[in-house]
């Protein structure tokens, strides 16, 4: 496998004292300089700044949405981001897709005694250019620190707090038959970027993940009134999952068209190569849109004024409950039932 490039390569340690002990997890002088000086100033802003137990937000003038995740990616770092942007974009997106304007983030990190503080800074770091980048502010958080063995180097918890923009999408169980379908960008981005690094595959070039907040894409149908009936981030099981899940919730048969799917050309390939489909694979920067019919284009043209969503495409529609709950066409135009994920393709992809 050629070399790592510096982007997503986990920091060097330069001296095997610089590392992360139990003490730093006492509550403790060590604690205490760990979060002043290692945590804060990368995040620093007036809500987190007096350190307390718990933060005051501002009052908001409407209904507010909250969501938690947790994160325990391996490896911390991957081509396109690493846990820290991962847990930040993740979080921003379960807002985004539920009709929230993200605005606030928790941050609180399991840490394995020996973790070199250069990693974590490097992963500190990260969430705060991702906060920044999403418009979002750590306002609380939480460290601990467990014996070596007791977890894999570094675990993530995030609660992130948004207020609903009205009107928000009804949800999956409003879609209506002839709505179209719209995937915002390539699929399977993130879980062949992951999979290429922790199975050293030496893939040439190594395919990025699509880790990105997806708040301006949503903002942007938003503005553009454009219809929509559900939104949902396409995580873990990949499109297909959301297929799946949207399909029990309208009693419709959802159709996909697979030579519309967006897919990379490294993405295909490794795919083809593992015997793999990526419409299984996750995702961390692309979301599944349904709108009412006859929007499709308009949609598709209004994310794709979007860098996030450059890449979006009208991939299928709802159609009268058939007997399975999700079709695709495939390539020799024949329809085929599209299985629901039962199994993980790749653990720990987020």
């Amino acid at each position: 496998m050629s070399q790592q490039p510096r982007s997503w390569a986990c920091p060097v340690v330069k001296d095997e004292s610089d590392r992360i002990t139990l003490a730093h997890g006492e509550g403790r002088r060590a604690t205490r300089l760990l979060i002043r000086d290692g945590i804060v100033p990368p995040l620093d802003n007036p809500l987190l700044r007096a350190l307390g137990d718990a933060t005051s937000l501002p009052r908001v003038d409407g209904p507010i949405v909250m969501t938690t995740d947790s994160f325990v990616i391996s490896p911390l770092f991957f081509p396109g981001g690493d846990i820290g942007s991962l847990a930040v974009n993740g979080t921003v997106n379960d807002l985004a897709v539920a009709g929230a304007r993200p605005r606030w983030i928790s941050l609180a990190m399991i840490i394995e005694e020996g973790l070199p503080s250069e990693t974590l800074s490097h992963v500190v770091r990260s969430v705060a250019e991702a906060a920044r980048t999403a418009g979002v502010e750590v306002v609380t958080g939480d460290t601990k620190v467990v014996p070596r063995g007791a977890a894999d180097k570094l675990f993530i918890n995030t609660t992130g707090i948004g207020e609903l923009v009205t009107p928000a999408p009804p949800g999956p169980s409003a879609i209506q038959a002839d709505d179209e379908l719209i995937v915002s960008g390539p699929i399977g981005q993130h879980g062949v970027a992951v999979m290429a690094v922790r199975d050293e595959l030496g893939l040439d070039p190594v395919p990025e993940s699509d880790c990105a907040a997806l708040v301006e894409a949503v903002a942007a149908l938003r503005a553009g009134d454009v219809p929509i009936r559900a939104m949902r981030d396409a995580t873990r099981g990949g499109v297909a999952a959301v297929l799946h899940e949207w399909a029990e919730d309208c009693q419709l048969t959802l159709s996909v068209d697979e030579p519309s799917l967006p897919i990379s050309p490294e993405v295909r390939g490794t795919c083809e190569l593992l015997g793999i489909d990526p419409i299984h694979m996750a995702n961390e920067g692309t979301m599944l849109v349904a709108v009412e019919r006859g929007w499709g284009a308009a949609a598709v043209e209004v994310l794709r004024s979007e860098p996030v969503a450059s890449g979006a495409t009208l991939i299928g529609r709802a159609v009268d409950r058939q007997l399975v709950p999700v079709l695709i066409r495939r390539e020799n135009g024949r329809e085929f039932p599209l299985d629901e994920p039962t199994g993980a393709i790749l653990p720990r992809i987020c």
